[in-house]
């Protein structure tokens, strides 16, 4: 699965710097709290800009900059006290990231009997400052909400609630996907499938809505680079094939040497170009060149998705998306569409022809020859499994009308059951709603016909990424 990488985060605590002279010992109290929070971010992985406790709109104007400056993904509010709104909004106005307000409190109740022993009504009053985070956050959402700013909160204690830690890991997550789909690279080869109209997409508003750069590029230049592939090399990815998949025994060698030929070919074109992900369609019509290249191209394109390098066939850019969102949070995303709706049963067939995930498979993929590829020119091997089974998120990256992105998402549950067993991947999924209700609501949000299927439920983290984006949510069961 994905390697996690680098990405940054902003946090600022707020105070009012009225009750440091009168509450001794309750500004280091807090700042180490959040030094605590701090903390927190860094062990789930994030690269922390922490701009200390802010307590007047001078400091707050400090702390924007500072996050301006390393360009954050987003940024958490540590509540640690009772503090003025004014204080707040400088920061996150000018930023206009997306915010997450702490209310963490540090123990999970204020010892009442210790408390009221104190017998001092100044230690009191500073013991409860150190408690009253949930004091001041309607104030801040009411800030907020009047500015337009777009925010979420966390509620919970400071250590040791799982709730909190949870939603932490969801929020670095997102944080950390919206990071990679912000510098990944797509590389597009080839043309549409003609006459898909619902994959035909907005290249410039899918770029400023989600974030990769596109890079188009040409069938030619993988041709080229085969025609370099040496014998030793060809040697070496047959044999990683037979590793890595169950060969069938119909396969013929030369068969699997003409797609060793090819994965070399696509491994080099991706590292030229670094790309991070890729979407492709050809006929190649005309050349036997070329159709003899087209006919090579799935296990190849299985071995770079199992890499982290997710491949949609049919020119499907944002169905490739969807399998790169999916893949950097770690759970694959499997290029799937609707094969067939079993009533008896109440399951609902996905699957696709070209390449698969091989890491979410249920055991070993197979590798066996085909003659047609269903509607396509072409011939040569092809790859079958099924997803893992188990709990699975289903995405769908739309353009919708009105031009901008949405995600639409499922969760349901991946079943053993007999399959199609024709070279592809396909799998059984069942629903909480049914499978009626299920591919009638999925329909009318307008996706196109494809989607990426991940093992897991990760629809919260799909929303947490979404708001990250600024783009809609819609969740159908």
């Amino acid at each position: 699965m994905s390697a996690k990488k680098d990405f940054t985060v902003g946090l600022y605590g707020i105070g009012l710097d009225t009750y440091w002279p009168q509450f001794d010992g309750l500004y280091d109290r807090l700042v180490g709290y959040q030094k605590q929070v701090a903390q927190k971010l860094r062990n789930l992985g994030a690269n922390v800009i922490d701009a200390g406790l802010i307590d007047d709109p001078q400091k707050a104007n400090g702390a924007a900059e500072a996050f301006q400056r390393e360009d954050v993904e987003l940024v958490f509010l540590y509540v640690s006290t009772y503090a003025l709104s004014s204080t707040v909004l400088p920061v996150v106005r000018k930023l206009k990231k997306p915010v997450v307000v702490l209310n963490l409190q540090p123990t999970s109740k204020i010892d009442y009997a210790t408390f009221n022993a104190l017998g001092d009504r100044t230690k009191m009053t500073g013991e409860w400052l150190a408690n009253c985070q949930a004091c001041s956050v309607p104030e801040i959402a009411n800030a907020f909400l009047r500015a337009g700013v777009k925010f979420r909160q966390i509620t919970g204690v400071l250590n040791d609630d799982p709730f909190v830690d949870a939603a932490l890991s969801d929020w670095l997550d997102a944080a950390r996907v919206a990071s990679v789909m912000k510098t990944s690279r797509v590389g597009l080869v080839g043309h549409y499938y003609n006459g898909m109209l619902d994959v035909y997409s907005d290249l410039t508003r899918l770029q400023a809505q989600i974030g990769p750069h596109f890079e188009i590029r040409e069938f030619g230049e993988i041709l080229a680079l085969r025609d370099q592939v040496s014998e030793p090399e060809i040697d070496d990815r047959v044999a990683l094939i037979r590793e890595q998949f169950d060969v069938q025994p119909d396969c013929l060698e030369s068969e699997l040497r003409r797609a060793a030929k090819t994965s070399v070919a696509l491994d080099k074109f991706v590292a030229e170009h670094d790309l991070d992900a890729m979407a492709y369609f050809y006929n190649g019509h005309g050349d036997e060149r070329y159709s003899d290249l087209i006919a090579s191209v799935i296990v190849g394109n299985s071995i770079l998705t199992s890499r982290n390098v997710p491949v949609a066939g049919e020119y499907e850019v944002k169905n490739c998306l969807a399998m790169k969102i999916m893949d950097t949070f770690g759970v694959g995303g499997a290029f799937s569409e609707f094969y067939a709706l079993d009533f008896d049963d109440d399951i609902v067939l996905l699957g696709h022809d070209g390449p698969c995930h091989p890491k979410i498979a249920q055991g070993k993929t197979k590798i066996k020859p085909l003659y047609v590829y269903h509607g396509k020119v072409g011939q040569g091997l092809s790859v079958e499994t099924s997803v893992q089974y188990g709990p699975a998120t289903l995405l769908s990256v739309i353009d919708s009308p009105d031009g901008n992105a949405k995600f639409l998402v499922a969760e349901g549950v991946s079943e053993p059951g007999p399959i199609l067993e024709i070279g592809n991947t396909n799998s059984r999924y069942r629903f909480s709603c049914g499978a009626r209700e299920f591919v009638d609501a999925w329909s009318r949000r307008g996706p196109s016909h494809h989607c990426a299927i991940g093992v897991g439920h990760i629809a919260k983290k799909l929303e947490i990424l979404a708001s990250i984006l600024g783009i809609e949510f819609i969740k159908v069961c």
